[in-house]
């Protein structure tokens, strides 16, 4: 059997794991990388970026369903149809195009990818399994664990049961036919963008969800702004309401809402999006008996885990489980390896929620500051105010700052809104470089642009709004 030394072994090729090869290579770390899949992971294959391009693909569709019943802007197109399946293939191909690219990286930087399952033999060895058979043992100096998160599964109503209704976002991210009648387990953020891309595309959709609000991780005030938009789209919101598995026959899901009254969803397809978990079983991490938090590893502000030289990053080590934070982690991780003086501390994390209209949030809301006991300001400028937004034909959403009362140090954003995501960057790179109210205020905005209501934002927080 064959065995092989190096400097860095990483388990995992998404996100997390593949910026940190590469930029070990980069300082001249010999670097492997084991992935039994495909590169990129969750986010690139079944996650983020698929999720996006179907994300688009149904606006553009109901888009033109739009037009064609006339427009006030003067559009008219004769009834639109869609090719599921040439769909689905155009976003296999941006996929592919991806993850074709994260290898070629990985090969021009010089780190070395193994295609097998790792298998932790101890702190400094790990096996490569295919089959059921081990291919060969990597002895290592680190260890980096970056192998993600698995969606969590109801055990009543585990993934392909009911004849293959119940289904995990991976089978919705690639179907063969629009469902008649979808119900979406969990009004989260998986469970809506795929909620509302499915009603979009044609089907009739119904989200459960067992607290008494809509994506529960976001403040309310945000959050009506989504809620009444479902309700222009035609998708029913069943709150506080728990899910007891499907009928006798399998073609209707049984809830109870907090009265304790039973109903049935008619449903062709069930899409269960109750939460990810980290992967932590199946590839021997249990032999490290490293310290965790709950299901998921625990780290110091350095990705450290209890056992010397070994690391963790992403979604094995816990929430917030976002691709962007693994990146920055794995990044982080090589330099440390490599004799460089680092420490993960952002000052803030972007969450972003690409329902229609999307939702992002960065730093502290008002609720946040005033429960970590600091004096704060706040103000909110609407899009229905903003040029760019009327334009666009969507002004439903606004801006909102956060900042502190007595310097005006900015705390934290929230917006939502059609294509807020895009102004993510500018709100974290606000709370990376320390600004001010006064900060943002003065800096000349392009206009007419949807980063007009960031700076409206701010000078109204100073009591000087401009377009309101």
């Amino acid at each position: 059997m064959q065995t092989t030394s190096t400097t860095l072994v990483v388990i995992g090729g998404g996100p997390g794991g593949y910026i940190a090869a590469i930029r070990a290579a980069q300082l001249k770390i010999p670097t492997i990388l084991i992935e039994g899949d495909q590169l990129g992971g969750t986010c690139l294959n079944i996650g983020c970026i698929p999720s996006k391009a179907m994300i688009h693909a149904a606006e553009e569709f109901e888009k033109a369903k739009h037009y064609a019943h006339g427009s006030s802007i003067g559009i008219q197109v004769s009834d639109p149809s869609i090719n599921i399946e040439q769909t689905v293939s155009w976003k296999d191909g941006i996929v592919k195009r991806l993850t074709s690219g994260v290898g070629a990286l990985l090969k021009k930087n010089g780190a070395q990818v193994i295609k097998g399952w790792a298998q932790i033999i101890d702190g400094k060895t790990v096996a490569v399994m295919q089959d059921g058979k081990e291919l060969q043992r990597i002895t290592c100096q680190h260890l980096l664990i970056a192998s993600g998160s698995t969606p969590v599964q109801l055990p009543f109503m585990p993934f392909g049961s009911s004849n293959g209704k119940v289904i995990s976002s991976t089978e919705a991210l690639s179907p063969t036919e629009v469902p008649k009648k979808l119900v979406v387990v969990g009004g989260g953020y998986i469970g809506l963008e795929l909620g509302i891309a499915y009603r979009k595309l044609g089907a009739e959709v119904a989200v459960v969800e067992s607290l008494d609000r809509i994506l529960p991780a976001y403040d309310e005030e945000l959050t009506k702004v989504v809620k009444t938009a479902l309700k222009q789209l035609g998708i029913e919101v069943h709150l506080g309401c728990t899910v007891q598995g499907m009928n006798a026959d399998h073609s209707a899901v049984r809830i109870k809402n907090a009265a304790g009254e039973e109903s049935e969803l008619a449903c062709d397809k069930v899409l269960v999006a109750v939460g990810r978990r980290p992967r932590t079983e199946g590839f021997g991490l249990e032999s490290l008996m490293l310290d965790m938090n709950g299901r998921a590893i625990k780290i110091d502000d350095q990705c450290r885990t209890s056992m010397r030289d070994v690391w963790a990053i992403g979604d094995v080590a816990g929430e917030p489980m976002l691709a962007h934070r693994a990146m920055a982690q794995g990044e982080m991780v090589a330099e440390i390896i490599a004799g460089k003086r680092r420490h993960f501390i952002p000052a803030s994390i972007p969450a972003v929620c690409f329902t229609d209209p999307e939702l992002v949030v960065v730093g502290k809301s008002p609720q946040e500051a005033q429960a970590a006991g600091i004096e704060a300001i706040s103000a909110m400028f609407p899009f229905a105010a903003n040029g760019r937004s009327m334009t666009l034909e969507s002004s439903e959403g606004f801006v909102r700052v956060v900042a502190r009362k007595d310097n005006h140090l900015i705390l934290g954003w929230q917006a939502v809104g059609k294509g807020v995501s895009e102004l993510s960057a500018a709100f974290g790179l606000s709370l990376e470089m320390g600004a001010t109210l006064e900060d943002v205020a003065g800096t000349i905005h392009s206009h007419p642009t949807l980063g007009e209501a960031v700076q409206e934002a701010a000078l109204r927080a100073l009591g000087h709004a401009l377009h309101i």
